[in-house]
């Protein structure tokens, strides 16, 4: 784990992109821990907050509907550059929203540069792998889960000293744009256009499934992050100080997982990997639901993170390498599915909280991640040991 991920840092191209994985992140992090404060300032229910976030998966859809055209005319890395300092200032005005209106737009926004965003990273990704023949994608997203670690811790450490989460972002967002603009020349230096401008071809049943699963994994994903946080307060009455390790505990287990997910991709297969993580995040959110104490729901929260790490790495490669669909096509119709889970899940939760409990919407949780095992169990596109070894070169034979 530890050599891959400093050859990883060396590769400056690598790192330059994996770093946005990170910046993404970063935000989302602050973000959680500003959810609480939020709800009580703008005067939301559960209901209504979770309808709220109902903004952010619309947003997403438009960026579905623009992605063929905008990376039919925009080169990938020029995207890339502008695309993430874009999301750094729309989450600025999001945290800091003076009403409701301000904060539905910002949802709205948020969710259309992220999935263009997302588009671009992971089809940078996919072209690098084929390129340098060597597996990034676990690492990059590894990144994803590290960023979310830290400012998860950052936002608890700020939180003690009382800075509050509308000064957190701002100083959260100028630090990401240095860095952007210290690895400008690696960003700008990706100039595929990677969409031809072919017509949209509607998904097959197989391709729904991959979609399927990366929704569920995305869902689960959004409502550690969106919920986590008001769940350790009003249902656990954790401490302000302690209210955002649920969501740090989740991102390390991923940062973990993902660190050893291409070497463990290469040993087990991708649909063993899949199966045996969507098992695992289920049993966590069991775990999270019957917890009497926080310490206990943080091991629950560890174990979803643990079990969706591995997940969504082998979808964004598997619908990048779909035959006869483009890069953008791949990911639009696979992602899409993951982008509404990742922002419409954290809406459901919050009806059922609304109508029930907040425990009980949680638990919902728990089905998804076992239809999502059964469903990568029957999807042909995810590949056995035998196959994936044919596909891949062996971990320890990577060129660097």
């Amino acid at each position: 784990m530890i050599r891959n991920f400093y050859s990883f840092i060396k590769f400056k191209p690598a790192f330059a992109v994996g770093f946005l994985f990170s910046a993404t992140s970063l935000l989302f992090g602050i973000w959680v821990a500003s959810l609480p404060g939020i709800k009580a300032r703008l005067g939301f229910s559960d209901g209504s907050l979770g309808l709220s976030l109902l903004f952010s998966p619309l947003g997403a859809i438009t960026g579905m509907l623009l992605s063929t055209r905008v990376f039919s005319k925009i080169p990938v890395g020029r995207w890339m550059f502008r695309g993430y300092i874009i999301l750094s200032c729309i989450m600025i005005l999001q945290i800091n929203s003076v009403n409701r209106l301000m904060f539905w737009i910002c949802l709205y926004c948020f969710g259309t540069i992220s999935f263009l965003n997302g588009v671009s990273t992971n089809a940078t990704v996919n072209l690098l792998e084929k390129k340098h023949n060597r597996l990034l994608m676990a690492t990059c997203h590894a990144m994803y889960s590290m960023g979310g670690a830290v400012s998860a811790g950052i936002a608890a450490l700020l939180f003690l000293t009382h800075i509050p989460s509308g000064w957190q972002i701002g100083l959260v967002a100028f630090c990401i744009i240095m860095v952007q603009l210290f690895n400008k020349k690696y960003l700008l230096a990706n100039t595929d256009i990677i969409h031809s401008r072919s017509k949209f071809k509607l998904p097959s049943a197989t391709i729904l499934g991959i979609s399927f699963i990366c929704m569920v994994s995305f869902m689960a994903e959004g409502c550690v992050a969106d919920w986590s946080a008001i769940y350790f307060k009003e249902v656990l009455f954790a401490p302000k100080a302690l209210i955002s390790l649920g969501y740090a505990g989740f991102s390390v287990a991923m940062t973990v997982g993902r660190l050893n997910g291409d070497m463990l991709l290469t040993k087990v297969g991708s649909k063993n990997v899949v199966v045996a993580g969507a098992l695992l995040a289920a049993a966590g959110f069991a775990v999270v639901v019957t917890a009497p104490a926080v310490m206990v729901a943080i091991a629950g929260y560890i174990m979803v993170g643990l079990g969706c790490s591995g997940i969504v790495p082998i979808l964004f490669r598997t619908s990048a390498n779909i035959p006869g669909l483009s890069t953008v096509e791949g990911f639009a119709m696979v992602t899409t599915g993951g982008l509404i889970g990742f922002l419409t899940g954290p809406s459901v939760i919050g009806f059922i909280a609304e109508k029930a409990s907040l425990s009980k919407g949680l638990s919902l949780l728990i089905l998804m991640g076992l239809l999502a095992a059964y469903v990568g169990w029957r999807n042909p596109f995810l590949l056995n040991k035998k196959m994936m070894a044919k596909a891949s070169l062996p971990y320890d034979e990577q060129i660097y």
